[in-house]
């Protein structure tokens, strides 16, 4: 396949008119004799790399928590219409025995070019701090426990990537120093304050769960987890772009604090993604969802109901760069799980994960 004429988004954040050439799935170099022949012109469209969503719990009716594969397969499919080609399907807080059923899962769920491709998961719960549980259920909350992990892990066949751990509970220091080279730890859903977040990242702990949500504000005499973030240079940090979880003014002044290497934007999708205002659920729990903002009975927000393709364009509305915010949703993410090397740019030996988008970036095709 060849791609002609597309302005191509570089790996500088610039973009380039050029043609691509695809063989066997993956980007070669130009010039190179391809054996499939089919060409697309892409004249006056932008070649996007395809997104990376590594906090998503669901979409069009299904949640990977519903331990389906048949589900699981629908949301992949909606997600790679939505140009995201990469994902980390999502668990919630739930019992050992339920978790374990759906890590499992996954590995039913057979490679197909018309779904996203599952590039590992993300286990948010059980290990978080009651008092910002936030949407998850208290009563299945645990403190940091290395052998459950280990047999969640285990499930998985080694898939997951990213597991949430509140660095206040007891347990977490031991816990974070143990499996800090195994998986991606993130902190999240915690009530720590600034000193105790810094250690957790000294210890290993070099990635945030969704920053702002779930965790004490950002003050100026107590700085919180967002500050330990900002101190240490390896810390990558989720966002939601939606424009109903952070407000555009703190959206776009945390992309000039953390800079276009370290932020991910992530849809934190919930079921109601892709559908229509109603009552769907999250996590066992009734989620009411009107004009794309989804909350439980009592008010708590639960989850978003876009993708994140809509929340590239968002941050790009409130005034977010646009080739940070392009970098936030493909190559950050894909750094932050230690993908890079396949998926995130568009360059010979990666993923041929495409997205043509026009100028407005409404999307054309995904390949």
């Amino acid at each position: 396949m060849i791609i002609r004429n597309g302005n191509v988004f570089q790996e500088d954040g610039t973009y380039r008119r050029m043609d691509l050439y695809v063989e066997n799935g993956r980007i070669v170099d130009c010039g190179t004799e391809v054996s499939e022949k089919e060409e697309i012109d892409a004249a006056g469209l932008k070649v996007l790399p395809g997104l990376v969503d590594i906090h998503s719990h669901g979409a069009v009716g299904h949640d990977f928590s519903d331990a389906d594969a048949t589900g699981l397969k629908e949301i992949l499919r909606y997600e790679k219409s939505q140009g995201i080609t990469s994902y980390c399907p999502t668990s919630m807080t739930l019992p050992i025995d339920m978790l374990i059923r759906i890590f499992a899962s996954a590995d039913a769920v057979k490679p197909d070019a018309d779904c996203a491709r599952i590039v590992g998961l993300n286990m948010e719960g059980p290990f978080l701090d009651p008092v910002k549980k936030g949407a998850h259920v208290e009563k299945y909350i645990r403190k940091p426990d290395i052998d459950f992990f280990r047999e969640c892990q285990k499930a998985s066949g080694g898939r997951i990537r990213v597991v949430t751990v509140a660095p206040n509970m007891e347990g977490a220091e031991t816990f974070i120093r143990e499996l800090k080279d195994d998986v991606v730890i993130s902190i999240g859903h915690t009530d720590a304050d600034y000193d105790c977040a810094a250690s957790a990242m000294k210890s290993g702990a070099h990635h945030v769960t969704h920053l702002y949500n779930a965790m004490n504000d950002m003050g100026h005499r107590a700085p919180g987890v967002v500050c330990a973030a900002a101190d240490d240079p390896e810390c990558m940090v989720e966002m939601i772009g939606d424009g109903i979880h952070i407000d555009p003014a703190v959206v776009r002044n945390t992309f000039r604090m953390f800079g276009e290497e370290r932020i991910v934007l992530i849809s934190d999708s919930m079921m109601a993604a892709g559908m229509a205002n109603g009552f769907y659920e999250l996590g066992g729990q009734k989620v009411t969802v009107k004009d794309r903002k989804a909350v439980l009975e009592d008010g708590t927000i639960a989850g978003s109901a876009t993708s994140l393709y809509e929340c590239m364009r968002c941050v790009i509305a409130m005034g977010v760069p646009e080739r940070a915010a392009v970098f936030a949703a493909t190559r950050n993410p894909a750094r932050s799980i230690g993908i890079y090397d396949e998926v995130g740019s568009l360059v010979p030996g990666k993923k041929a994960d495409i997205v043509l988008a026009d100028e407005k970036l409404n999307i054309v095709k995904v390949i």
